[in-house]
Order: structure tokens, then sequence, then C-alpha cells
């Protein structure tokens, strides 16, 4: 008897205990893949046009087409990662973030930060003075996130990929316009 009362509690606080550490951690996320297919507003690669297009000698007014203005490789934090972001101006003036090809690791609690600071800073500096566009959407793929007019794009640096659970950046990607 004395050895049951002992076993049943051991046994509930480990059993608790392995329940918060599987909900924190979310251990099977480095198992899982989640793909995003958004369409790029600039391709990535430029595309070639055929020479064989008609031409019109009426003049007209420039269509406005959206423009990559910065754009920066990943640069691997807490976990490897490969791609390309961008800041891109749309017409009429708003702004977006794109990812090319972007390849990390699934991970709880993923953001997308815009960060005042530049890639090259230490990764803690990433979670203070920072905008937030949301979850991440998938950590592989190509995504869009817009940016919410109201913000200062020209005081953007870089742009994060962040676990806020565990207050740890991903990747982070410059995004200093020339």
């Amino acid at each position: 008897m004395p050895l049951r009362r002992f076993l049943i509690p051991v046994a509930v606080v480990l059993v608790v205990a392995l329940g918060v550490g599987l909900y924190l951690f979310q251990p099977w996320r480095l198992l899982t893949v989640r793909e995003t297919h958004d369409p790029l507003l600039v391709p990535a690669a430029p595309t070639s046009t055929s020479a064989s297009a008609p031409t019109s000698t009426s003049v007209s007014a420039p269509v406005e087409t959206a423009k990559e203005v910065a754009t920066g490789e990943w640069r691997s934090l807490e976990h490897a990662t490969t791609g390309k972001a961008s800041l891109i101006k749309l017409p009429g003036g708003g702004h977006s973030v794109q990812f090319a090809s972007l390849d990390t690791s699934d991970g709880p609690d993923l953001y997308v930060y815009l960060s005042p600071h530049p890639s090259s800073s230490s990764e803690k500096t990433f979670g203070q003075g920072f905008t937030s566009l949301g979850k991440l959407k998938g950590n592989r793929g190509d995504q869009v996130y817009e940016i919410p007019s109201g913000v200062d794009v020209s005081a953007i640096r870089s742009v994060v990929i962040w676990c806020q659970r565990f207050a740890a950046g991903f990747a982070v990607a410059p995004l200093e316009q020339a």
C-alpha cells in the first residue's frame, strides 16, 4: 500500500509534465511540412518576353506594376533557412513583403516580423521594436504578406521569422532600401 500511495502521484506528475512538454515544444513539428504557394507580386526570376509580340503605334499611359525595392537572402539563426525575402512597392503606394522559395523548419508559434534592426544584429534584438505581419503561413514555398498602411517602410531594415513561444529567431533577411 505505501508504494502505491507514492507511485500514483509520481505517475500523475509525469503524465502532466509530459503533456505540458509536448504542448510547448511540439516535437512532431520537426517532421512536418506546411507548404504555401502564394502568387508572387514580382517574379523571383526574370521572365523573357517574346520577340514576336505585337507592337502598338498609339501612345498610352504606362501601367504601374509592383516593384521590388529591397531584397535579401535569409541568414539562419536558430534553424537552417534558405530563400529570398523582398520588400515590394505596390501600385497605388502600398507595400508587401514576399518570400520566394522559403525553406525552414516548422515550429510552434512562428510569426513574421518587420524589424528596424539590421540583419547583422544579435538575435535577441529582433524581439524588440518590431511590426508583426501575423503568423508564418508555412515553412516552405512562396508567401506574400501585406504591410499595414501607416507602417514607415523607410525604417524597415530586416524581416524576421520569430518563434514567440520561445522568444527565438529562426531566420532574418536584410530589407534595406537603396
